[in-house]
Formats: C-alpha cells, sequence, structure tokens
C-alpha cells in the first residue's frame, strides 16, 4: 500500500471536521437579546444574539469607527500603497487571481506592506478571541447570523443598525471580496495563516447567505428557514483556499446567486 498522503486531501479531511462541528449548530436560531451572556449588559431594543452582537459591534469599533492608531497607521501604509484600502485591496486581488503566476503574484504586491497588514492581523483575531476564543464553531454561527442580517444593535451607525455587510437594494456588499482580499494576503504571507485559512471559508459562507437572504440595515430581518442555513453551511464550510479563490473570483454575488 501506497504511503504517500495527499496534502490537499488532508486539507480537506480537516476543514470537514471543523465543518461538521458548525454545521450542527449553525442553523440555530440566535438566542434573545438578554440571552445567556450574564457578563455582557443587556441593551434595550437589541435583536438576536448578545455576543454575536458585541463581537461585531466591537470588531466595527476596533477596525472603523473607533480604532487606535496603530490601526490608522496601518490603513494608511496600505492606502498609500494599493490606492484605496477597499476598492483598490478587492481589484488588485480580482487583477491578479485571473491571472498567471497567482498566488505568488498577489504575494509579491502585498509584501512591502506585511507590516501593516500583521497589526490588521492581530487586531481583528484579537477581538475574536476575546469573545470566542478557539471555539470555532460558534464563531462560525456568528458569521452566519451577519450574513442573515438577523443581528440588529441600536448602538450601530445610522441606518447600519444591523450587523451585516454595507449593502443596498441597488448596490450588493463588496466588501466580503474585500476581506477576502485581506485575509488571503495574510495567509500568503504567513500572517497567522492557519487560523485565516479556518475563517475564510466562514466569510464565505457568509457572503452566501447575505446574498440568499439580501436583508435590510435598518430593521430586523426575518431569520432564514433553518433548512437553507444548512445547506449553505454544508456547501461553503468545507471548501478549501483552492477552492474559494476561484469562487471569489465571482462578483459580486457567488455563481448561480443574483
Amino acid at each position: 500500500m501506497s504511503h504517500h498522503v495527499d496534502r490537499r486531501q488532508v486539507l480537506r479531511v480537516s476543514l470537514g471536521a471543523a465543518a461538521a462541528a458548525a454545521v450542527g449548530t449553525v442553523a440555530a436560531r440566535p438566542a434573545a437579546a438578554a440571552g445567556h451572556h450574564d457578563e455582557l449588559p443587556e441593551v434595550p431594543g437589541m435583536s438576536g444574539d448578545r455576543r454575536a452582537n458585541e463581537f461585531w459591534y466591537r470588531l466595527d469599533e476596533a477596525t472603523l469607527y473607533n480604532s487606535g492608531q496603530e490601526v490608522k497607521d496601518a490603513y494608511a501604509a496600505i492606502r498609500a500603497h494599493v490606492g484605496n484600502i477597499e476598492r483598490g485591496m478587492r481589484e488588485k486581488w480580482l487583477e491578479l487571481v485571473a491571472q498567471p503566476g497567482y498566488p505568488h503574484t498577489y504575494a509579491e504586491f502585498l509584501a512591502p506592506v506585511k507590516q501593516p497588514l500583521e497589526v490588521l492581523s492581530r487586531t481583528q483575531l484579537g477581538v475574536m478571541d476575546r469573545y470566542y476564543g478557539r471555539r470555532h464553531p460558534h464563531l462560525v454561527k456568528a458569521f452566519g447570523w451577519f450574513g442573515e442580517g438577523v443581528l440588529y444593535d441600536p448602538r450601530g451607525h445610522a441606518p447600519f443598525l444591523v450587523h451585516t455587510m454595507n449593502a443596498t437594494p441597488d448596490f450588493p456588499p463588496p466588501g466580503y471580496h474585500t476581506w477576502y482580499a485581506y485575509l488571503r494576503g495574510m495567509m500568503l504571507l504567513d500572517i497567522d495563516r492557519r487560523r485565516w485559512q479556518r475563517i475564510a471559508p466562514a466569510l464565505a459562507f457568509a457572503w452566501a447567505v447575505q446574498s440568499t437572504a439580501k436583508p435590510a440595515q435598518d430593521r430586523i430581518n426575518p431569520p432564514l428557514p433553518a433548512r437553507t442555513v444548512r445547506r449553505l453551511a454544508t456547501t461553503w464550510l468545507v471548501k478549501d483556499t483552492d477552492r474559494l479563490d476561484q469562487d471569489f473570483r465571482s462578483f459580486p454575488y457567488p455563481q448561480g446567486m443574483s
């Protein structure tokens, strides 16, 4: 018998194990606003899982609305390199992923901003660890609820009172591609690579969920049917990075969705 092990198959098996743990609970309904998170203060008017609401709120605060000087400096360095920290990064990845030489060309392009990317990775993972630690299936659920648009938080910045990717009925959310472009660069530059490899399928899962639900951002949204969420989870959470590179070439929705 051959003792050769296909590295990609091992990765798929490991991802499948993580997905199996997540899929079993990912379609569960969010808890009420007060929930069972006694360490978190009640927020009047909040709807959806209390911890997930807090996680996305604090992530926004740390990376966008009230970021520290180190994060601001990191964004400034990236902006100087790509021209625009959102559209510039996203469009450069979409350009290079479609050309020969990828992923090496993308790694070479981002090498000059490795240190700023390390800052962003540390900041984002720090918030994830604060609220979920290494409980990956629970973090996956938070990504699913984010995509569904069932996390209503009155502390948000109007009109964005639902924790989901910014979008309008006429302008689908480009943010999933932007975040993927960042985390793909982090992987290629060996910045918390294994962590982002595990998170990437959850991001893609949220993208597929939001592409299906198309939630509003200024009011409480009805959840998707549990069977729909389970179907999307079993489809997306088992994908490895090579497959996600192909899937995210479809913009703005996953192939077959609109």
